[in-house]
């Protein structure tokens, strides 16, 4: 979640309400974009109700993440691949990567016609920041970032954000950080139109300067759907080739899966674990099952009674060896998860299968009972373990599984603890109001090892779920973010991974292959190294 250049090249090898009938018939499709063709026959996509209004700062969640996507663009974008390509940034320039000059394409809009100045994105950044936005940790590298995350009364902007002209800022960063330009298409890096500053309600239909717009907020009826127009305004490298995309909120996977089988549907990029064994007959070749950058886990928060300290430690440890994770994965996946073997990801240039430590993730059943034994001569174990998890998201079987194994162990009485939809779960864990363990995963923001880290282990992040807080694992991602080059940060990464399998703050389970499909309906269908369908990319038949 970057580099020193003019063009950035690829840093790292890249080795989340049943509907009825799509919307189509329009004036029909465009295979040559939808912005010229103006038509209604949109390309009708699964997705998950945000979780908040779409001012992408405030978004760490792949329900939003995916619409901010569209309806936003960034300094640079990712490929396929996770090649990072100038979107908006004309150069990224650095001497000593610590002070970095942005200079913006000239004649960048909004998609009101609106011109795109570098204020928009420097205004951006520092209301995320003052506002203590979800995602404003990604600006903690920036000079001026307030001490524990938290701004004070007095905090008015970023010391380290200068606008130089309305084509060119600096950012200065605390430190030099060599791929600091890598993290620069991420969401929570994008511009902000000026009617969005200290407006939330602007996220309700937000101007956006991406290669689609959410006209009004008539086009978003919550928790069912939302319809993205083709934005005429964009002329950039992600131009859409298709009239528009109409995501539909689906409370149970099961229901998409069938509507894309029934051709109301045309992409899916979540299979059900009911379908694992079929998809790619029913779909042939129009089946997709790749590796992509998602860790899956579950998060036990650190204020749990029994879950404090050593006997913590203690009772995290034996809930971790007590997971047979290469059965579930096995039975309930069927080719399609991978027992973890570290807190990233193996498509990750960087990724070490051999951490030490990680003997932790091997189910032990002996040893998983010694260590809850010696958590129990500290304080005897009471009560229920309970997983929450999303109903709408296809969770049940793996954590009906999973919470057998443990009880099956262990001899505890643990069960899963279901959730209508994923807002309704990430309110309770944002709030901290959530009283038991949760699953919790990651897909990546930018294709960098340490993604998968500081954002969810460092001290006060924004995706720290579980409040964990250990000042030598802080230290050693600072030392990682401030190395000299992408090989030594990722030596100091596994040092820090070494700490995290000794304090478990989340228990990883699998990576996950991203499972999805298409309908005979679309052509040109491809799903990106983070699991995402490029949707600007498809067209309809």
């Amino acid at each position: 979640m970057k580099r020193s250049f003019l063009r950035l090249a690829a840093p790292f090898a890249v080795a989340a309400l049943a509907l009825t009938a799509c919307s189509g018939g329009g004036d029909g499709g465009s295979d040559n974009g939808g912005s010229e063709a103006g038509g209604t026959n949109y390309v009708v996509a699964n997705n998950s109700e945000p979780q908040n209004l779409l001012i992408p700062t405030n978004i760490n969640e792949t329900g939003g993440g995916k619409v901010a996507d569209l309806i936003f663009a960034g300094l640079v974008y990712y490929d396929a691949e996770g090649a990072v390509h100038n979107d908006l940034a004309a150069s990224i320039e650095t001497e000593d990567s610590q002070l970095y000059t942005i200079t913006l394409n000239e004649g960048e809009t909004f998609s009101d016609g609106s011109p795109l100045t570098a204020k928009n994105f420097v205004d951006a950044w520092n209301q995320g920041v003052r506002e203590s936005h979800l995602s404003s940790y990604f600006f903690e590298p920036i000079k001026g970032y307030p001490e524990g995350g938290e701004p004070g009364d007095d905090f008015e902007a970023l010391e380290g954000l200068k606008v130089v002209d309305d084509l060119t800022f600096t950012v200065e960063l605390s430190q030099p950080e060599a791929d600091f330009p890598l993290r620069l298409g991420y969401s929570a890096f994008y511009p902000l139109h000026e009617d969005g500053i200290g407006n939330e309600a602007f996220g309700e239909a937000p101007i956006g300067n991406g290669p689609y717009m959410l006209e009004s907020a008539d086009d978003w009826k919550h928790n069912e759907s939302m319809i993205l127009k083709v934005n005429p305004e964009y002329d950039g490298p992600r131009k859409a080739q298709n009239d528009g995309i109409e995501f539909k909120f689906y409370a149970q996977q099961d229901a998409a899966y069938n509507d894309l089988l029934a051709g109301n549907l045309d992409v899916l990029d979540a299979v059900p674990d009911s379908a694992f064994s079929t998809f790619e007959t029913e779909l042939g070749d129009r089946a997709v099952n790749q590796p992509s950058a998602i860790f899956q886990s579950f998060t036990i928060p650190a204020r749990l009674a029994h879950f404090e300290g050593e006997e913590g430690i203690l009772r995290k440890q034996a809930l971790s060896l007590a997971i047979n994770r290469q059965e579930i994965t096995d039975t309930i996946f069927q080719g399609t998860r991978t027992p973890a073997h570290d807190f990233t990801s193996p498509v990750i240039d960087g990724y070490d299968e051999n951490v030490p430590g990680n003997e932790i993730l091997e189910y032990n059943p002996e040893k998983a009972k010694e260590l809850w034994a010696k958590a129990d001569e500290i304080s005897p174990w009471d009560g229920q373990f309970k997983i929450a998890y999303n109903a709408d998201g296809g969770h049940q079987a793996w954590v009906d599984a999973t919470v057998n194994s443990i009880k099956n162990t262990l001899g505890i009485d643990a069960v899963g603890d279901p959730y209508p939809d994923f807002k309704s779960l990430r309110d309770e864990i944002t709030n901290r109001r959530i009283e038991s363990a949760f699953r919790t995963g990651w897909q990546a923001d930018y294709p960098g090892l340490g993604n998968f880290l500081a954002p969810l282990y460092a001290t006060g992040a924004g995706s720290n779920d579980g409040d964990y807080s250990n000042a030598e694992v802080d230290e050693l991602f600072k030392q990682a973010a401030a190395a000299d080059s992408v090989e030594e940060s990722t030596k100091i990464y596994l040092k820090a991974q070494e700490v995290l399998f000794k304090d478990l703050p989340a228990i990883p389970l699998w990576y996950a292959n991203v499972t999805g499909g298409s309908a005979d309906t679309v052509e040109n269908v491809e799903f990106g190294w983070n699991s995402v369908p490029l949707y600007y990319e498809i067209t309809k038949k």
